[in-house]
């Protein structure tokens, strides 16, 4: 009888994905070598790393954590969602008000308490909402509470509706737009059309030095790493084969005693709060937040991400969104007229002839005899 293998109740769930330990891998070795050949290697070498490529390789992290979150919801559970923009910026402005409130007299008016833009409207104190994102502890726990309680209230009303399909996305995406135009106007309090800008630091560290923008990169992939672990817990618990069969046989699940409003419930607020974790992460390498992040266009962006990248098998949507992000910072800027044709091409383009994705279907070309091994991709 052959010796059987050693069981790791641990980490099995990670060490049973190949795809996701290279992810993992790639992670773990740029969290190390990116602010390594940035900080330690001279400018003048060839494999010095600058400043502004950490934080643009940081900002495509935070996307590709987006995208992983969008997966979750899609891939395994066929929640096909048009609203994450939206937790996505409301994860960003939480971390935002708390860098507005860490400027303090620095500010162009020098009002301690008050953002320039409250005193440019002339507003004489504090809006309630404010208080406490002086507090990082405060404001990191409302970086993942105000998506999260957003999707529960959604999700309970929805779900229990029994909203599927396109309908459900449909009302995602006017969620979304109804935040954009309320964010938009000035006595919301957020800073109207010109959102939340000027950062000085976070945690008392200079958002503009080497080392910062070295430190929220590493963070970025740390990000990405524990939320992909955490995602593919999900997906390979019974928990997962659940969430599966909800997606392909949702009345048959039903019947068979399953409340499938609670399993959908659950996974639509975890990948909120991971769109959250995105935003929060993605506002002090970027430096400013707005109305427009909010914009439907983004949250259907983000789905091109997933389906270009591969559904249904989480490292799937981190490379699409990696790669879709690199080719729109070049295009944008040798091409900027035709990116939105390129990025529309590359969409059908997929769904024709990848209809599983880069990584779902690249393979079966190369390998005619090749099957995918996980029994959540999405066929």
């Amino acid at each position: 009888m052959a010796p059987s293998r050693p069981h790791l109740p641990g980490i099995s769930f990670v060490l049973a994905d190949r795809g996701g330990l290279v992810l993992l891998a790639v992670l773990a070795a740029s969290a190390v070598l990116v602010p390594a050949l940035n900080m330690l290697v001279s400018p003048e070498s060839a494999m010095h790393v600058p400043t502004y490529m950490v934080s643009l390789l940081g900002k495509y992290l935070t996307f590709a954590l987006l995208a992983l979150s969008v997966d979750l919801i899609w891939g395994y559970c066929g929640i096909l969602s048009l609203g994450h923009g939206a937790f996505f910026a409301l994860g960003g402005y939480a971390m935002g008000m708390h860098m507005m409130r860490q400027i303090g007299e620095r500010s162009v008016y020098g009002n301690p308490l008050l953002p320039d833009f409250m005193v440019f409207l002339n507003w004489k104190e504090l809006p309630w909402y404010w208080h406490g994102f002086d507090s990082f502890a405060f404001a990191a726990v409302m970086v993942v509470a105000v998506p999260g309680v957003l999707a529960f209230v959604f999700g309970w009303f929805a779900f229990r509706s029994r909203v599927t399909g396109v309908y459900l996305s449909i009302i995602t995406q006017a969620m979304t737009f109804a935040l954009m135009l309320a964010f938009f106007r000035n006595d919301m309090g957020f800073g109207g059309n010109n959102g939340l800008t000027d950062f000085k630091d976070l945690l008392g560290f200079n958002l503009q030095s080497d080392g910062m923008r070295a430190s929220l990169f590493a963070a970025s992939a740390l990000a990405l790493a524990l939320s992909y672990a955490a995602c593919r817990f999900i997906v390979s618990s019974r928990l997962g084969r659940v969430l599966v069969a909800v997606r392909d046989a949702e009345s048959r699940t039903r019947f068979l005693g399953y409340r499938v409003e609670n399993y959908k419930l659950f996974v639509f607020v975890v990948s909120a709060m991971l769109a959250g974790v995105a935003g929060a992460l993605y506002v002090p390498q970027v430096g400013i937040i707005n109305p427009s992040e909010f914009t439907p266009a983004n949250s259907i962006e983000i789905v091109i991400w997933v389906a270009v990248g591969g559904r249904g098998r989480l490292y799937g949507a981190v490379l699409g969104a990696i790669l879709i992000n690199y080719a729109k910072s070049y295009f944008t800027g040798a091409l900027p007229e035709i990116w939105l044709f390129i990025l529309g091409g590359m969409f059908i383009a997929t769904t024709l002839f990848l209809p599983r994705g880069i990584v779902g279907s690249i393979p079966a070309l190369i390998f005619p005899k090749w099957k995918p091994r996980l029994t959540g991709a999405a066929e």
